[in-house]
């Protein structure tokens, strides 16, 4: 790689730990430090909220499957548009009213707030796990794109750099440093794509004409994707918007319910179809370039000896020239970071707030509380790192982590929100239940009914049980 595209990239990392030692300097409470002050505007929130969703899993994922199935691997992220407008209508009206009531500072307070302390406590330590796990998984979106874009760097290695520089920033600077940040690296990110990546890497392939000589038809079909998929993307995806840590602190740091709620109409657009269309693109466009011998002098010949996920890393760094390549990685690693550095919080939120808050008594204070807070991100950011080391697959980690949270957290939450008389022990039983079902389903590896996802049948198995001990209880009265 040249010198001045290491110069570009450098200056792009300093800039993100500039930005995170400024917020440590700023950070006064914990207040600061996992809520933003309560004080942000829709706009941040709003390009924060895709930043986080979208990040660098749904990046170099959408890339793996634009490889692999083309346009149609688009439909992932329409499911992400409904979840954020879904969200917006029936969620954030109420999260936002408890918030400046309560001033919470996780999701699991919601369960305190509606069931008992045990409830919390338990969602807290789903929460954290599913969290750490998608850290982890942005971190092996890095480290596999820096290892595809520098030989010499192996993928260890490149998991190392980018977890300190993720784990260090965000760990001083809180969630206003995620915050900014994140709006810096979307605007990167879609800068890139639209004026760099997408144009140079269609003319260098070869065009239309080029693309449709060289895959077959099904590649440019909008159907060409199972509805067993449709409906495990669906059953995945739409869900997380009621259970996901990162985005209850963006209603808890939003100004208003109406800033909240704006936020999201703005993160929905951006998802489906602007940012789903760019990353399946750009996968489309590398497994044209792979057909046709571009990657032949690095050893791939057929996508059969190839990684779908590096795909697009590769036909990056083939095609782009000096300078502008620097460039480009600063974009995909801004989405990459804008996601790991969301995660992270939210894994810390929950266990400092939910786990440890509720185990041990910290001394109270302003400066105290604070300094205890960015010393358990630091550590969650290290067990993140260590959780990357023994994964392989981005998107594989990304949804495993999803469907674990969700599983196990969006039937109680659905319950305690809409439901006449939450029961706290069908809750309990509920997300025990349902987690556990996708897990063992999931480690298994095995074939289920309709060729259905693991998530599924633990959403069925969640909602059976809270169902079923609610009535027990009823019936004992």
């Amino acid at each position: 790689m040249h010198w001045l595209d290491i110069l570009i990239f450098a200056v792009y990392f300093l800039t993100m730990l500039g930005v995170g030692v400024y917020f440590f300097n700023k950070n006064k409470n914990i207040d600061d430090y996992y809520v933003g002050g309560r004080s942000i505007g829709s706009w941040h929130i709003g390009l924060s909220v895709v930043a986080t969703d979208v990040g660098g899993g749904f990046s170099i994922g959408l890339g793996g499957l634009g490889f692999l199935i083309g346009i149609a691997g688009s439909w992932m992220l329409f499911t992400g548009l409904i979840g954020a407008w879904l969200s917006a209508v029936f969620l954030i009206p109420i999260i936002s009213k408890l918030s400046v009531k309560h001033k919470f500072f996780t999701f699991p307070q919601v369960f305190e707030h509606y069931y008992n302390k045990k409830v919390a406590f338990i969602a807290g330590i789903i929460s954290a796990i599913g969290y750490i796990g998608f850290t982890s998984s942005q971190l092996l979106a890095g480290a596999k794109l820096a290892s595809a874009t520098f030989p010499e760097i192996n993928l260890q290695m490149a998991l190392i750099i980018m977890g300190v520089i993720a784990v260090v920033y965000t760990g001083i600077g809180g969630l206003k440093a995620v915050i900014y940040t994140d709006t810096i690296q979307w605007i990167i990110l879609m800068s890139g794509l639209i004026f760099i990546g997408i144009p140079i890497a269609y003319f260098a392939v070869g065009g239309f004409s080029v693309i449709k000589s060289t895959l077959g038809s099904e590649f440019l079909s909008f159907t060409n994707v199972t509805w067993q998929q449709l409906v495990n993307w669906a059953v995945t995806i739409i869900p997380i918007w009621f259970v996901g840590m990162t985005l209850y602190q963006r209603i808890y740091a939003s100004k208003s319910e109406k800033q909240a709620k704006k936020a999201w109409f703005i993160a929905g657009i951006f998802e489906w179809p602007i940012m789903a269309f760019m990353g399946v693109f750009l996968g489309l466009l590398s497994r044209v370039a792979l057909e046709n011998g571009l990657f032949a002098e690095m050893g791939y010949t057929t996508s059969s000896n190839m990684d779908a996920e590096m795909g697009l890393p590769i036909l990056l760094n083939t095609v782009l020239p000096i300078g502008l390549m620097g460039l480009m990685l600063s974009a995909y690693f801004s989405a990459i970071l804008s996601t790991a550095d969301s995660c992270l919080m939210a894994a810390s939120g929950n266990v400092q707030t939910d786990i440890l808050n509720k185990l041990f008594i910290f001394k109270k204070g302003t400066k105290s509380q604070l300094k205890t807070s960015q010393i358990v991100t630091l550590l969650i950011g290290i067990l993140a790192l260590v959780l990357a080391s023994y994964m392989t697959n981005v998107l594989e980690l990304m949804l495993y982590s999803y469907a674990f949270m969700v599983s196990g957290l969006f039937v109680p939450i659905i319950a305690a929100l809409y439901g006449k008389k939450p029961n706290a022990t069908a809750a309990i039983f509920s997300m025990l239940f349902g987690g556990s079902t996708t897990i063992i389903l999931s480690m298994l590896k095995i074939d289920l009914p309709f060729m259905l996802d693991a998530n599924i049948y633990g959403i069925l198995t969640s909602a059976f049980v809270y169902f079923f001990v609610s009535f027990i209880a009823n019936q004992k009265k």
